[in-house]
């Protein structure tokens, strides 16, 4: 399997850092309001390559954070508290803001078969691990105090920019339009480990440190997070490439600063999901979540159909029109697996193994998931019995999540339910009182290929009846017969 790594631009052979498990962190949000379908889309990929790993038979421990403090509406360490300006616009307190959207959260991941991660840790829990990275990185030398706050010292550095080949001038943060600088700072790429002074004195929640009682920074969460979940060293870390830079960056910064090595071996960034306007953000025009999309009669599912279909490194242009024709492509594809026979004949392990391979083959280069979609066309049209088939489409669908069996158990349950009231409600009176069955379902038959404009097919049934001497008379929903 090879995985890009943000860290190298390249694609690396992944490679755990120990056979017992792979350590996977990703990056969870910030519940100060509903996740909308563009932060959504990173985590139905992270979710996808979780999943891969496991289907590859690796034993995955997965740990994502709830950012409920700290993360300021700069990601330069400037602004307003998220969770405070949400709190402040619901008239709630930050915990029930907090405990409200990391619920809501959790219902659009379960519609959209979003699997919780082994670890889900909010920041607030943490305190004692952030003072504990915090001091060793003050008596180390890495980080200072100014101003009653302590900041991380970007030039102890060999190198900052990870992601990226900008130079130190090219990345100036805090002194963009409508930013303030801080002048705490000794180098202007400088962030802050813990605030007990912020631009703003009303932060609701604070604790206790030996620099003063104040709060945690955004970036210290993460590390702090996945140390005391998952040890000293990550396989896999993911997020959106918004957080590349300076949430990532930073995270790296003060992470191997502290433990002295490397730390994360692989760096997994999801594109954007754009609108005509460029980037989606809970601030331009409509606010697009989940609910939004069901409201408008859209399947969640329809949504994460869409997202398997294009690569995860690859910007995404969300449109309605685009949308439609991913939920209607999905509607033809559980349409065509509902034509399956559920019981038909016994599978074909080796046929099964054969496509199996195919989508692991797609999937292994860098998490394919478009090739591995075009794998489950080819299914259906494979040279396989049904049950085959539907065996096939199971073992995929362990990664793909879209429901596929059951979507379309549904869907020939619903068709069957229609079709045998629809035939309830076609009338046969035997006119001489003798019903017979076999006459009966002639002109039931009759009557269906009538309505699927089967004219041919209708009049063939007719003659067939009317060669055993029966008579047939055409009435409202219905129909009466004799013999003569």
């Amino acid at each position: 399997m090879y995985l890009y790594n943000s860290a190298s631009h390249k694609k690396e052979e992944f490679v755990p850092n120990h056979p017992d498990v792979v350590k996977m962190y990703t990056c969870g949000p910030t519940v100060y309001h509903f996740a909308h379908i563009g932060n959504l889309r990173s985590y139905i990929m992270e979710d996808v390559l979780e999943k891969y790993l496991r289907f590859l038979g690796y034993n995955v421990k997965r740990v994502m954070n709830i950012t409920d403090v700290g993360h300021l509406t700069s990601d330069a360490d400037e602004g307003e508290d998220k969770m405070l300006k949400g709190a402040k616009r619901e008239h709630k307190s930050v915990m029930e803001i907090a405990q409200f959207y990391t619920d809501a959260f959790f219902d659009d991941c379960k519609k959209l078969n979003i699997k919780r991660p082994d670890v889900v840790e909010p920041a607030t829990n943490c305190i004692d691990e952030y003072i504990k990275i915090i001091t060793k990185l003050i008596d180390t030398g890495y980080a200072y105090l100014a101003g009653g706050n302590v900041y991380f010292d970007t030039s102890k550095l060999d190198r900052y920019y990870i992601f990226n080949d900008h130079n130190e001038e090219d990345l100036a943060v805090g002194v963009r339009e409508g930013v303030e600088e801080d002048t705490n700072k000794r180098n202007k790429n400088d962030f802050v480990l813990w605030f007990t002074k912020s631009k703003f004195e009303d932060q609701a929640l604070k604790w206790d440190s030996p620099w003063g009682v104040g709060y945690p920074g955004w970036h210290i969460e993460c590390s702090g997070i996945s140390m005391k979940h998952l040890g000293e060293d990550l396989d896999i870390h993911c997020g959106g490439v918004d957080n590349m830079f300076p949430h990532h960056t930073n995270e790296i910064a003060q992470s191997e600063s502290y433990l002295g090595h490397k730390w994360t071996n692989y760096w997994v960034h999801v594109a954007h999901l754009n609108t005509a306007d460029g980037k989606m953000s809970k601030s331009k025009g409509e606010f697009l979540t989940v609910s939004l999309l069901e409201e408008k009669g859209y399947d969640p599912l329809a949504y994460r159909f869409f997202c398997l279909q294009s690569h995860y490194r690859k910007n995404l242009v969300f449109t309605w029109e685009n949308l439609d024709n991913a939920q209607k492509a999905f509607e033809k594809l559980i349409a065509k697996i509902a034509n399956l026979k559920p019981d038909d004949g016994a599978v074909d392990e080796a046929a099964r193994a054969e496509y199996r391979g195919r989508f692991v083959k797609q999937m292994d280069n860098d998490v394919n998931t478009p090739n591995g979609v075009t794998v489950v066309y080819d299914i259906l049209k494979a040279q396989a019995n049904d049950a085959t088939k539907r065996a096939m489409l199971s073992d995929i669908d362990a990664v793909l999540s879209l429901d596929l069996l059951a979507k379309a158990d549904a869907l020939r349950e619903r068709n069957a339910r229609a079709a045998a009231t629809k035939s309830a409600e076609f009338t046969v009176i035997a006119e001489d009182g003798a019903p017979d069955e076999a006459v009966e379902a002639l002109i039931r038959a009759r009557a269906d290929a009538k309505k699927a404009k089967n004219f041919a097919e209708a009049d063939r049934i007719r003659d067939e009846l009317k060669a055993q001497g029966v008579e047939l008379t055409d009435i409202p929903n219905g129909a009466k017969w004799k013999r003569v």
